[in-house]
């Protein structure tokens, strides 16, 4: 590993912003259309080049990196997609599972029981989240606006919207867990 990438990393481990921008600008484009070609979607690949990135920075205190940088970004994204593509799997595994076995009935009572709980505690959920980074989520996840677009619309730099949707999302993790199982069932029955 060269002496400047070092550097790189220790600056990132420091919380350095501007050297973890100009990392993620030389290499975000290229891991997009690297992720692209194994999974097939941009939005996905660019999804998952962002979670490198924000994974990157909120485990920056413990970041340790043997190899090169663009290494182990590549090998970063590589592992993430092969996830996604097994996530894939996994859900046409059960849909095929759920056509075979599951009684078509049962599941329309079932799940309108489980979706309109559901709603209303990811509606609370929402609603406990700070107002820049509930509104920042929910033009992401509502609206469906594109990072860039909702940093024009609000003043705000990307890595800020990045920031608030990570911060949205883990905490939104972390008060929903109790509902996974509904959220799975819910997800495998609309597949």
């Amino acid at each position: 590993m060269e002496v400047l990438e070092q550097d790189m990393i220790g600056a990132i481990r420091q919380g350095n912003e501007g050297v973890y921008e100009q990392i993620f600008r030389k290499y975000y484009q290229s891991l997009c259309n690297y992720a692209n070609s194994m999974i097939r979607d941009m939005d996905d690949s660019e999804e998952i080049v962002q979670n490198v990135f924000m994974t990157i920075w909120e485990k920056k205190d413990d970041l340790e990196i043997t190899i090169s940088l663009k290494s182990y970004l590549y090998r970063a994204v590589h592992n993430h997609c092969l996830n996604r593509i097994k996530h894939f799997k996994v859900r046409e595994e059960y849909q095929q599972y759920a056509t075979d076995y599951y009684d078509s009935s049962y599941h329309s009572v079932s799940e309108t029981v489980y979706k309109n709980e559901l709603e209303q505690k990811i509606s609370e959920a929402i609603q406990k989240l700070p107002e820049q980074c509930r509104l920042i989520f929910k033009m992401s996840r509502f609206e469906e606006l594109r990072y860039q677009e909702i940093a024009d619309q609000l003043n705000l730099s990307v890595k800020t919207v990045e920031n608030q949707i990570g911060k949205a999302l883990k905490f939104l993790r972390t008060e929903l867990v109790d509902y996974l199982p509904i959220i799975l069932i819910l997800l495998f029955e609309k597949l």
